[in-house]
């Protein structure tokens, strides 16, 4: 039944949901499924099969759901076997919710207390609207407890407002008006006006539930979190107790005047309250959602950006008072030399700082220089340039999460001799090299590309952001003998323990020849191997396909193509031409079918091609340092650095993002940034504001009229 729910969501055919289920439940990952099972899931991308897991998911706990419903009702002795059908038959958490809610365990309310006043009855005899005296029939329940009628048809009429609250045709008829015509509204707390002042455009705000954008409604409950703001759903209360009033009060109805008043006291007291809050939920999911979409697509475009490679480099992490951190590095990252340098002021010691600079250049054969973005960048990256090295290039790196990693576990245990200065500029240095090796290490939440991450629902956020980091590592591979533990927790079907014991193994062993020797890693099995083994690649070992995507279980695919083709596998994989004239048609077979023939030959064309685009140089305007430099007009190159709902946020140089709004993006209308644009992207962007005070700078990338 799961499985075809899924294919109705997702409009995916039954057979490959039900293939992609299977696997999943077996223990197979995301990336192993979507490039090593194709045949089984009918060539799912990898955005499919996440689809189908995380509506798997969402189905498993909604079953775990109905089975407590299930079970609570069934221990009152009020299951019904029509009940039991309707909740059988019910996939949706909301109807759910509403089928279970006049049995679910409460607290004491005042329908509690007049039940135990013996006035239900009395409630029973409202809801038929037939007595004709109503008020005589209440005086049989005239007691010590409820000495007037008064009082009891009060209390009666407690129980049928809490009645109406649990009615699903009265929830259901509230909650298309709340989405219909719901206004969030935002309000600012008496007295917060000057902690508040960020928040100043929302201190009166208000939007239409149905369309309010996802980063003004977190702004909005990030204001409220912090006491600034107060958050409601503002809707016509008497348009909403009028439909009540035509479900529930009768024309004519002998006891109308206290189901009206019944009506009314639901709506506002039960109804409004629980609908507001369910919707103001809902609203922040959505929101959630689409901040965690944003968030993910940066993070992976971050992630597969552009590494230097294997070159050898001098990185800086620079500073005014306590000095530039300098280090040198070989082409895999290893940390050679380290000292300190104090070019500006208040030390000023410039000249002495160069002769250094070149010096350890010179020494450690540099092909490159990484300069942290941070403070004092521009004028390191200035006195850099003017050394005037010669086929050494220069690099402004993005510090974002650097002070993080000095500061954590992972680089303690790196570096347990050195401070926090040094491994940052290492990290700098290594984030060049290699992004996605180093920014692993980094919780994705501080690496600087999210919207409102720290708003969203944080589970969520953590799981979709290791999906995503779980990808761009399996989509470019790690050499298993320089992969750090870090990267290769990532991969497909490991994990830290098993991450933990190939590092340990290889620091024990020796260095592994073939992807086979992965098998004698302490608790690696055949599982995991099948899992694992086609993302992991062994460079200059004894099997030539231990460097390519193609995985273990298809090397005699390859062998059979090489046969045919009278050479052996090694010729096979450096002879394009050989390669070209080969039909992926011949060698399918049970075990192997055209989806992943066809990946074979791919993987056979790239072997050993890092997927990642070429690093480009970049220079800012070297006459523009601070914000107090720009001026309207000015055209400049820049770096793409964020991407959010609303725009892009492009680095110029002056250590203060500029904000290019989506309608400035282009000269045509643009539904989302990232049609447009995408992280790290060279812009030339046209400054069009300039706010001093608060340190906002505007950008614009439409032609000027």
């Amino acid at each position: 039944m799961i499985e075809q729910i899924i294919s109705r969501r997702l409009q995916i055919p039954l057979h490959q949901v039900q293939g992609t289920v299977r696997l999943l439940r077996e223990g197979a990952t995301i990336p192993f499924i979507s490039r090593y099972r194709k045949e089984a899931t009918g060539s799912l991308d990898e955005v499919q099969v996440a689809s189908v897991k995380e509506w798997l998911d969402r189905l498993t706990e909604l079953e775990t759901r109905k089975q407590t419903v299930l079970t609570t009702i069934e221990g009152q002795g009020r299951l019904t076997p029509e009940l039991r059908r309707r909740i059988a038959e019910c996939w949706d958490a909301v109807e759910l919710e509403d089928i279970y809610l006049p049995y679910k365990p409460k607290r004491r309310t005042r329908a509690t207390v007049a039940r135990e006043r013996g006035l239900e009855p009395l409630a029973e005899i409202i809801l038929a609207q037939q007595s004709r005296n109503v008020v005589q029939q209440a005086r049989r329940f005239v007691s010590a407890e409820v000495p007037t009628p008064e009082e009891a048809l009060a209390g009666a009429c407690d129980i049928v407002a809490e009645r109406i609250s649990e009615d699903e045709r009265a929830r259901n008829t509230l909650r298309r008006t709340f989405a219909r015509e719901g206004i969030v509204h935002s309000k600012l707390v008496k007295g917060k006006e000057t902690e508040g002042a960020k928040y100043a455009d929302y201190f009166d705000a208000a939007t239409p539930l149905r369309s309010i954008s996802s980063h003004r409604f977190l702004a909005m409950r990030r204001g409220e979190e912090e006491g600034i703001l107060k958050i409601a759903v503002d809707v016509d209360a008497e348009h909403c107790i009028e439909s009540l009033r035509r479900l529930f009060v009768r024309p004519g109805s002998a006891t109308r005047e206290w189901m009206e008043a019944a009506v009314a006291d639901s709506f506002k007291r039960l109804i409004r309250p629980s609908i507001e809050t369910e919707q103001l939920a809902a609203a922040k999911e959505k929101a959630d959602d689409e901040a965690i979409r944003v968030f993910a697509e940066n993070l992976r475009q971050l992630l597969l950006s552009s590494p230097l490679g294997q070159k050898r480099v001098v990185a800086i992490d620079p500073g005014f008072r306590t000095g530039c951190k300098v280090v040198a590095l070989d082409a895999q990252g290893n940390l050679l030399h380290n000292t300190t340098v104090y070019p500006h002021p208040p030390q000023g010691r410039a000249a002495e700082a160069a002769e250094t600079l070149k010096s350890l250049a010179a020494r450690y054969k540099a092909e490159a220089f990484a300069i942290g973005d941070g403070t004092a960048g521009r004028e390191t990256e200035q006195l850099v340039r003017g050394l005037g090295l010669e086929g050494v290039e220069v690099f402004m790196v993005s510090e974002d999460g650097a002070s993080v990693y000095s500061a954590s576990a992972a680089a303690r245990e790196e570096f347990p001799d050195y401070d926090v200065t040094v491994r940052g500029a290492v990290s700098i240095g290594r984030r060049l090299i290699d992004p996605l090796s180093e920014l692993v290490k980094i919780d994705p939440k501080s690496i600087g590309v999210g919207q409102y991450q720290h708003s969203v629902d944080p589970a969520k956020l953590k799981a979709r952001l290791r999906t995503v980091v779980e990808s761009c590592v399996n989509r470019v591979g790690v050499n298993i003998n320089t992969a750090s533990k870090h990267i290769l927790t990532y991969i497909s079907g490991l994990g830290p323990v098993l991450a933990q014991n190939i590092v340990a193994y290889r620091a024990a062993n020796g260095e592994f020849k073939s992807r086979r020797a992965l098998l004698k890693v302490p608790r690696l099995g055949a599982k995991a191997f099948e899992q694992a083994a086609g993302f992991l690649r062994v460079v200059g070992g004894a099997n030539p396909l231990d460097n390519s995507a193609v995985h273990p279980e298809s090397y005699a695919v390859v062998e059979r193509m090489a046969a045919d083709a009278g050479v052996t596998v090694e010729r096979l994989l450096t002879d394009k031409q050989l390669r070209s004239g080969l039909k992926a048609e011949r060698y399918v077979s049970e075990e192997a079918g055209l989806p992943t023939v066809t990946d074979i030959l791919e993987a056979l064309d790239k072997r050993g091609l890092d997927p990642r685009e070429q690093l480009q140089v970049f220079a800012f305007d070297p006459n523009v340092h601070t914000i107090g430099d720009l001026r309207e007009g000015m055209l400049l190159p820049g770096i793409v650095t964020n991407i959010t709902a609303f725009g892009a946020f492009v680095d110029i140089g002056v250590k203060q993002d500029g904000l290019v709004h989506i309608s400035q993006l282009a000269d045509r209308y643009v539904a989302s940034p990232a049609d447009v644009v995408h992280l790290g992207q060279h812009v030339e962007v046209r400054v069009t504001g300039v706010d001093t005070v608060r340190g906002r700078i505007a950008l614009s990338m439409r032609r000027e009229a």
